[in-house]
């Protein structure tokens, strides 16, 4: 409908891995990292409804440096005769971005809605223990301290709200994990943990009684065995919720946290080794329950089904090729439930042949060339002549037709 939609983006990574084993049973790990990121994008969602002479577009703007910093010392010992891995680290990370929001018309612009620099630290120490306390019940469990600094400078700001300021929020997570066996080649397991989301920073200092860091707290219980010849079979039931559904609203460069919801259901997954060379690889989950808690509406866009199967074959002399198959069922496109996001099934092929140092790989994505709606929306859009309060309805990005991806690669 509007062919100045589009953009352009980069990103450049470096990365530097670093083990020192400082004994038999000690080994330090250090893992540094530096990325620069740029991301233009022109979107056109609502189309004429807030402009019906100009057009609704707008141009989001980002350019950041981020960085970071994993180290972790892992000790073994046996106290008691029991085995113990101890882990002790911390995390670092630090974003800096400058972020844009303006108007546009044919991706010029036109004024500025916002325009923000951000410098967002983190730091998390971190322990993990490691623990056989008697034989095929195996414990592992540890803490860990997340601390956030946001820092935000306005240049313009138009919207609601305290735009500039700084904030420290921090919050402590758990975890706990019980393997049980095997018996008959058979495990069993229960899963606890809790995690978090962080806030938009532009959010978190323009509404000070935002919970900054949200907590999600799961649950997951299930088996995995290989009591079948040449196969592993695991099945898991989970629980997720989360204190705040937190929701970008693009077009007014705000956010908004939607309350509490619930997530439940059921994922299997196995592996076949068919022959010494050949494998099936394949999963499903099934999400039972997907839900604002204080209202029991649907989670617009929460998947339902989802699927994918790869069958793999590795051949002596070098070559390998693999077929996936990858499956989104429908899913729930508003808050109660009367649109219908449409699901997809994909296939796609790819083989690798590697020659002593050198390596040449080819991929078709997509090989059905199947139309398929890839980012789903529901809201209110306007095309000329259409009512002035506009019409809400799904809109959609077309996914990627047929594709071929090949390259070459040297190993030295």
């Amino acid at each position: 409908i509007d062919p100045n939609e589009g953009g352009v983006t980069e990103r450049t990574n470096v990365n530097l891995d670093y083990v020192w084993k400082v004994g038999e049973s000690q080994k330090l790990s250090v893992n540094a990292y530096a990325s620069y990121y740029r991301l233009t994008l022109f979107n056109d969602f609502t189309l004429f409804l807030n402009d019906p002479d100009r057009g609704d577009m707008i141009n989001q703007r980002d350019r950041r440096w981020l960085g970071g910093l994993d180290a972790q010392y892992e000790v073994k010992q046996r106290p008691l005769g029991m085995p113990l891995t101890t882990t002790a680290g911390v995390q670092y990370r630090i974003d800096t971005p400058r972020v844009v929001l303006a108007s546009a018309v044919q991706r010029h612009q036109v004024g500025r809605v916002q325009d923000v620099d951000i410098v967002e630290q983190s730091v998390s120490p971190f322990v993990k223990l490691d623990l056989v306390p008697i034989e095929k019940v195996r414990l592992v469990t540890g803490a860990r301290g997340d601390v956030f600094t946001f820092d935000v400078k306005e240049r313009v700001n138009i919207t609601d709200g305290r735009a500039s300021g700084a904030a420290t929020k921090a919050r402590p997570n758990v975890k706990a994990n019980l393997i049980l066996g095997p018996w008959l080649a058979t495990e069993l397991f229960a899963n606890f943990g809790t995690g978090f989301h962080s806030n938009d920073a532009r959010a978190v200092i323009a509404n000070p009684k935002l919970d900054a860091l949200p907590t999600a707290t799961g649950y997951e219980a299930g088996f995995k065995s290989r009591i079948l010849p040449r196969t592993e079979l695991s099945a898991t039931y989970w629980f997720l919720n989360l204190s705040s559904e937190l929701v970008f609203v693009g077009d007014d460069g705000t956010t908004q946290a939607r309350g509490k919801t619930h997530r439940e259901g059921l994922e299997v997954a196995t592996t076949i080794s068919l022959l010494d060379w050949l494998t099936f690889k394949g999963d499903f989950t099934w999400t039972r329950r997907a839900e604002f808690v204080d209202t029991g509406f649907p989670i617009p866009l929460a998947p339902r089904w989802t699927a994918r199967a790869e069958l793999t074959a590795r051949l002596p002399w070098g070559l390998s090729t693999s077929a996936e198959m990858r499956y989104l069922g429908d899913r729930v496109a508003d808050d109660f439930g009367f649109h219908t996001a449409r699901g997809y099934t994909l296939f796609n092929w790819n083989a690798r042949y590697r020659y002593k140092a050198l390596e040449a790989f080819l991929s078709i994505e997509n090989l059905a060339d199947t139309k398929w709606r890839e980012a789903q929306f529901f809201f209110t859009s306007r095309l000329p002549g259409e009512p002035a309060g506009g019409v809400p309805d799904v809109h959609f990005t077309p996914g990627n037709p047929r594709a071929f991806l090949g390259g070459i690669g040297l190993h030295f």
